[in-house]
Parts: C-alpha cells; structure tokens; sequence
C-alpha cells in the first residue's frame, strides 16, 4: 500500500483556507500577572535588531546604498537615474513599514472602531514626494541623494503615476486616506491592483484618441508589499442550492474559483507616525497550469484558467458596450468586494466579539454605487458561513453601510442586467419588500423592470446602508428631492446627509505649488506643520491683500508656475507657450455633462471674432492660452470626437498669423494626477462648466482656488459653496440654474428653436465646423447634431451667457492689481474644503470612530 493523491488537487496551492496573520496584527498573550509574554527567542536579542527610522543623513544615505547593492544587486558604476530612484523609494518605504507596523500593533491594542473605504478608483498620484513630504524628511534625503551624486527632482521624475485610477472619483478617495491618516483616524482602503490601469491616451495624426495599455507595473511597484499568505477564494458561476429546513441557508458550489491575492501600499499621514494601509486584490488562478492538456498538445487550455483569472483585475473600467465587458465589470465588483469583507470579517472575528456586534466595530463607506454588492456578499456570509437569522442579518448590513452618491444623473446610475446576474452570481439574490401604493412600489423597487430586468443599484445601496451622503449642498439636495425622494418619504429626511468633498492642501498645495506654500509659511509666520492641517489659518493672507509687496511676490510664483508648465509643453509637445498670457485650463474626464464641448465652440467663437477684428483692435485683445487634458471612455463616441474637435481646432488656430498671439490651444494628452499638478498652479482662470444640477460636486475646482486660479462655472456643484466662501465678487458664474432645467429640456422637445433664433453667435460656429474650417466638417456632425437636435446639456441654451462671461474675464484679468487680490483673497478662503474636515465630518456623524495617535 502507498499514499494516495487525490487528483482534483493536482496544481493548487496549498494554503489553509483561513488567513494566519505572520507578520503584524496578533497582540502578545499574557501571564496569569498580566505581563505580556515574549512569544520566541531571547527578547533583548529580537529588540536589539529593531530598526529605527531613518532620519539623519549617514543613516539615509546607508539605506540607500544597502538597497542598491542588496535590494536591487547594482553597483555604483551601472546605477541610473531608474535605479536611483528605486533604491530612495525602498529606503523611505522602510521608514513607513516601521510606522506601519507600529501603528498596526497600536489599533490592535486599542480594539477599537475601524472604518473601511470601498472605491472601484483610488488615483494616488506619484507616492515618493508625497511620503517624503509626510514624513518630514525631504531635506535630509535631498541632501542625502546629492551626496550619492544624484539630483532628487530627477529622481522623483521617475515615478510612474499608479494606474489605479481615472478622474474625481478616485482622487477623492486618495485624498481621504491622506486625510485620514493625517487626522489618525483608524481607516484602511480596499481596492483592485489593475495590471494596466485605465489606459495611456495617445493622439492619431487626425487627432482621434486612441487607448494603449499602460503597463504601470512593469517596472515593479517599491510602494506595494505583496500579501502572498492573505488570500481568498472568490466563486462565480455555479449553483446555489438551499438547506432542506426553514432556514434561508444555501451552499453556493461549482463554477469557477479565483484567488484574491492582498497587496497592501502604506498610507502615510502627515506630521505624525499614524500610517493606514491601502489594500488591493490581485486576482490569482486557484489551479494555474493544466500540465495534462500541455502534454496532450493543447496548449490554449493549458493557460485558459489563468487567463480567465488574470483578466479580472487587468484593466479598470473594462469597455462594457459588448457583453464580455459587462460580464468582466460585474466579476470585478463581487471579486474586490467579497474579499474585502472575507478581509474585513477575518480581523473582526481577531477581536473574540458575537457577530451581532459587527457594527460597533466596522464601519463601510461604498463609494458610489460601484460596491453596492457587498451589501448582499454580507448577507450571503451571515446566512450561509455564520448561520445568523434573515432578520438579525439585515439589521447587521444595515447599521454597517454607508453610501455616498455622486450623481443624479440617470444614464451614471449604475443597474446591472438580473438574468447576468443570475448566472454570475446565483447566491447574491436581492430581496427586499416595500408597503404602499403599486406607483411608489415600482419606483423604490430594487428591480427595474424591462427586457430584461434590471438590478438597480443605487436602490440597493440605499436600503442597505445607515445613512446616504452626497458631496455637496446642491447635490445632497437633489439627491433627496429627485432619484431617493420616495427613500426620503420612507426613511426619514435623518438617513440622508451631505458631506462636501475636499482635497488635501499637502499634495495640492504644498507638494504641487512648494513656492506658494514657501511664501505662504513666511507671510503668515505659522509652521507649515500648523496651517496644512488647519487651512482656515489661511484667512490670515487677507491682511497682506493690500500689501504691494506681497502682491508682487504673489504674482512671481505665479508667474514662475506658469513657466514651468510652458517648459512642460515645449519639451513633451515641442510646442511654444506664451507665458504672459492669461493660462485658461480645463481639465476633466471627457463627458457631455462637464461640457468641454461649450468650452472648445467658445475658443472657435473667439477664433472668429479675432480673423474678423483689424490688426489695431486686436492689439486691445487679452492673449489667451486654452488648456483641456482628460480621457474619454473609449466606447464614448461623443466624447472622443470634442477630442477630436479640441486637436484639430488647436493646429488651425496656433499657426494662423492672425490669432496666433493672441489665441492658442493646447491638448496636453494622458491626463494624470503629476500632470495636474503642473497645470494646476499655473492657472489664472479655470473652468467648471456643467450644466447646473448635473456635476454633484467637483474637486478640481477646490484644488485651482486653492492655488490663487480664479473659477469660471455655472452655479453647479461645489461651485456654490466656493463661491458662498470667497465671495461672488472673486467668481465668474454664467448660465441658467437648476429649477430651470428641466423645463428646458422640455422645450426642447416639445417647443424646438431653431438654434440660429436661439444664438445666432453659436449657429455660425457650428456652420464653420461643419464647413471644414478646422478638417472634414461631416466627422463631427453626430457631435454637432446633439446640439441642433435635442440639446440635452443646455449648450444652446447657456452660450451667449458663457460668452459673456469670458468677456468679463478678460475685462477683470486687464486689471492686474485687483485680479492679484481676487487671487489672494480666493486661496486664503479655501480652508472649508480641506479633506481633513471632510473626513472628520464622517469619523463623527457617520462612522462614529475616534482619532488614535501612534506614540
């Protein structure tokens, strides 16, 4: 007789099914005294080989030439700049695993309320500034580096922006967890390690966009710690079959199984020790390489498996116009959400606690509607894995959940098809039972009917959370008044809130604009320390907008900013910048909503005023530098073309002799966060365009206010709230307002004007579009025709309004000493929107968790 193999295993790891914590995380046991007893080894041995941070110079410089000869097995004579880099990286990834570590040990200790951020994006931005920053070390590793004979700003230009990530959603996220590790609250992010992100945006010589992978990772990722003993096996397809009893019980079996594989990336916080933790889900083959179908030649379903597997954390927002995309978009939801509460369960059952107690120890933020299915994941587990009555259960998920909205658009409100549903996920039904009449029924229902239905998700997530936030006043208050109201009647006005969004001043201050900052801190005479997490201390500039001095200074790093960014251009464009005139910037993901159509037919409106002025009028004429970078989804057809618009309007315009000095247009392709954070300090005006009652809140528009840019918006979002604090004096606002949209859109239909009645000025751009002044005319009629026919964004609308804006723009920007006090008096009323009150608003009135400072 010999051992015997069971052959279903052949290939799999093996793993026990329930993470055991190595590393950090289990607290020491105690004797029968209470002292804690050293768990191996002779303790003062252990303790003599602790680390200690790395703040001096000769200990910095020693860590990075330990990780160039052992992390990275280079020499001095073949290190590069890539190399450089990667060994600084390591080196002050060293010093937050100590602080990560440690402050691990001391939420363990305390055992007590934790929060956990859900977001489909976190759009981090480049990490190695930003944790030097943090950790208050960046002169003594410039210094460190220039001893090394390297230069720290070519180093930090070698980071690679994380591709985790696309437009406002994600930053936001990236900005609370800075936030939250800054004010220490205990606050840990779940999220996916996307292989290419969203995609590299390149530009074709018709000036179409065209996606190409971005393989961020290729180079390794220093601030990632792979996980490899925290791994969860996910199930899709199968069946579900129920108990024979009268429980709700089922086992959920068949289908195929994936590995979720934890990678974590240390969130530091600012001026303090206290440094969360960023999870992200890889996804893993169960059973990798099929050896026998290898050998019998079939090589495709050797690897068909792992490619099966691998596809589920490729990209980020997999194109969902064909029906693999929207299959592979709903696996990557139930796959990052199910592991992150099998993660989440996993350290609460760590606390010895009843089940029933879940919600006073766990807190989950779903942000937007892209997690709604932990909602019925956590069920699933209560009924299936822990064996909790149906009604217990739900009064668990409710008091555990909170959901925050971000639009009250009906085409953004996410639904998925049930019949996909079924198929994908048969044990992640969704029941839910509402009284009343059968009009009010149909409309709460979490089920859209149609062929085929529909799972809403926004519905779902609504009934399953504790309370619902939007993300500005404006916002908050559609959201109650429009796509919930019937929640609202059913609830109670107590279940929804508002918390406005904000930025953190660290990276969008003083990381992206360090000579503002630098002027800031001398001025007001407070430690940069004190007024970055405070940035109410701002209001103290207001006492220098009179100082001429001061003005001056405020407008050299403006001008110095505006500088950089025409370097920018030159050098990645090989396109000249005229940097005395007025930088007008609109950066946005491409949506029909945030309108950078308005803003391109208003350049074209402009182009033609200037070719019809004389030359002496045109010398009266305020240059204008027109600046767009943002993505378009890549199965959004109306989007790419204002890309295409926006290029081929740029290469007419900047080489007429006519305009050229006073009119030039620049597409800076592959919007990323480092890219922002050039154009961003470099704006004197900056646009926010949607159509009122559309754009739930914006942040872009806090981060150029809060760099001393004026804003350009119609009274929309965080727009309001901006103005409500620096006053409508320092704001150019245009365009109709929210109650009157509706109506409009109505006439429209019903009651069409033709768009030459309607603005004669916009009907002549339109006809020179379609003419071929800026290329084949007829490529941008499906463009265009949204306009003429329907007009659902009010462009026709809002047009001569916006023009008249413009024309005050320019009226003010002439008037250089009190745009330099608009400018100033702008920053200095920014501090409402700083993330760290943000975040405070939820540690307090939603999660109900305390701060805990790291000693």
């Amino acid at each position: 007789m010999t051992s015997t193999i069971d052959l279903a295993t052949i290939g799999r790891p093996k793993r026990p099914r329930k993470h055991v914590r190595s590393l950090t995380g289990y607290l020491p046991e105690k004797d029968e005294l209470g002292k804690e007893k050293w768990p191996r080894g002779d303790e003062q041995v252990w303790k003599d080989g602790h680390r200690q941070l790395d703040t001096s110079v000769r200990s910095i410089t020693r860590s990075f030439v330990n990780h160039v000869q052992t992390s990275l097995a280079r020499q001095v004579y073949s290190l590069d700049d890539l190399g450089a880099y990667q060994a600084t990286a390591l080196s002050t990834r060293d010093n937050l695993l100590i602080n990560w570590n440690d402050t691990q040990v001391h939420h363990n200790r305390k055992a007590g309320k934790r929060a956990y951020y859900l977001s489909l994006e976190f759009l981090m931005g480049r990490a190695l500034d930003n944790a030097l920053l943090n950790l208050g070390l960046k002169d003594q590793f410039r210094e460190g580096i220039d001893q090394l004979g390297f230069n720290l700003e070519d180093l930090l230009a070698q980071e690679r922006d994380a591709g985790l990530g696309n437009g406002g959603l994600g930053r936001l996220a990236a900005c609370y967890l800075d936030s939250s590790a800054s004010q220490e609250l205990p606050v840990w992010g779940y999220g996916l390690r996307y292989k290419y992100g969203i995609f590299q945006q390149l530009i074709s010589p018709e000036g179409q966009q065209l996606e190409a992978p971005d393989p961020w990772l290729d180079n390794s990722n220093p601030w990632e710690l792979p996980r490899v003993d925290v791994a969860y096996e996910i199930r899709f397809y199968g069946m579900s079959e129920r108990y024979q009893d009268d429980s709700r019980r089922a086992v959920w079996h068949g289908g195929q199984e994936v590995l979720a594989v934890a990678y974590d990336i240390m969130i530091p916080g600012f001026d303090t020790r206290n440094t969360n933790n960023l999870r992200l889900w890889a996804s893993k083959p169960k059973r990798g390489f099929d050896l026998n179908s290898f050998n019998a030649g079939d090589y495709e379903h050797a690897v068909e498996s792992s490619n099966s597997a691998a596809a589920i954390t490729s990209v980020l927002y997999p194109n969902d116009q064909t029906t693999f995309g929207k299959e592979l978009r709903l696996k990557q939801q139930y796959f990052w959400t199910a592991a992150s509460l099998a993660d989440i369960l996993r350290r609460f059952k760590n606390l010895g606690k009843a089940i029933t107690e879940f919600p006073e120890y766990v807190a989950i933020q779903l942000n937007d509607t892209h997690p709604t299915l932990a909602i019925p994941e956590l069920m699933r587990v209560l009924l299936d894995e822990e064996d909790v009555p149906w009604d217990t259960a739900w009064k668990i998920v409710t008091e555990t959940f909170f959901f925050t909205n971000h639009t009250v658009l009906p085409e953004a409100l996410e639904t998925w098809p049930v019949p996909l549903m079924q198929h994908l996920l048969p044990r992640t039904s969704v029941e839910q039972e509402f009284p009343g009449d059968p009009g009010r029924l149909a409309r709460m229902s979490l089920i859209e009917e149609g062929t085929p239905q529909n799972v809403r998700m926004a519905h779902l997530a609504c009934v399953g959370s504790r309370k619902v936030n939007g993300v500005a006043e404006l916002h908050s208050e559609l959201v109650r008044t429009t796509i919930l109201k019937d929640f609202v009647d059913y609830y109670g006005i107590s279940k929804f809130g508002n918390v406005t969004n904000g930025i953190t001043p660290r990276r969008w201050l003083d990381q992206c604009n360090p000579n503002l900052s630098e002027l800031i801190t001398r001025t007001l005479a407070i430690p940069k320390n004190v007024w970055l997490k405070d940035l109410t201390k701002l209001e103290g500039l207001l006492d220098y907008v009179e100082d001429e001095l001061f003005r001056e200074e405020w407008a050299t790093v403006k001008q110095a900013n505006k500088e950089r960014l025409a370097h920018h251009v030159q050098t990645t464009l090989g396109l000249r910048v005229n940097t005395h005139a007025m930088f007008d910037v609109q950066i946005k993901r491409l949506h029909e909503y945030k309108r950078q159509t308005l803003n391109i037919l208003g350049v074209v409106h402009r182009y033609l005023t200037l070719k019809a002025m004389s030359p002496a009028e045109r010398k009266k004429v305020t240059p204008r530098n027109v600046f767009f970078a943002g993505k378009a989804a890549p199965g959004y057809y109306i989007a790419k073309l204002t890309i295409r618009l926006i290029v081929n309007v740029a290469r007419i315009v900047n080489v007429d002799p006519d305009t050229k000095e006073y009119l030039n247009v620049f597409f800076l392709p592959d919007y990323s966060v480092t890219l922002a954070e050039v154009l961003i300090p470099a704006s004197d005006i900056s646009q926010h365009i949607s159509t009122a009652g559309t754009e739930a809140s914006g942040t872009s528009n806090m981060k150029f206010c809060l760099n001393g840019g004026l804003l350009l918006g119609t009274v929309d979002g965080a727009n309001i709230e901006i103005a409500e604090e620096v006053g409508s004096s320092n704001v150019f606002f245009f365009g109709y307002l929210t109650p009157d949209v509706e109506d409009l859109r109505l006439q429209h239909i019903h009651q069409p004007v033709p768009v030459e009645e309607k603005s004669p000025a916009l009907a002549n751009v339109l006809n020179q579009i379609s003419s071929g002044l800026f290329g084949d005319g007829g490529i941008y009629e499906p463009l265009l025709n949204t306009i003429r026919q329907g007009d659902y964004y009010l462009i026709t609308d809002d047009f001569d309004s916006y023009i008249e804006a413009l024309r005050m723009v320019d009226e003010a920007y002439n008037d250089r000493t009190e745009w330099i006090k608009k400018s100033i008096s702008t920053t200095a009323k920014m501090g409402k929107f700083s993330s760290d009150r943000a975040i405070q608003d939820y540690a307090q009135e939603y999660w109900n968790i305390e701060s805990t400072k790291v000693e």
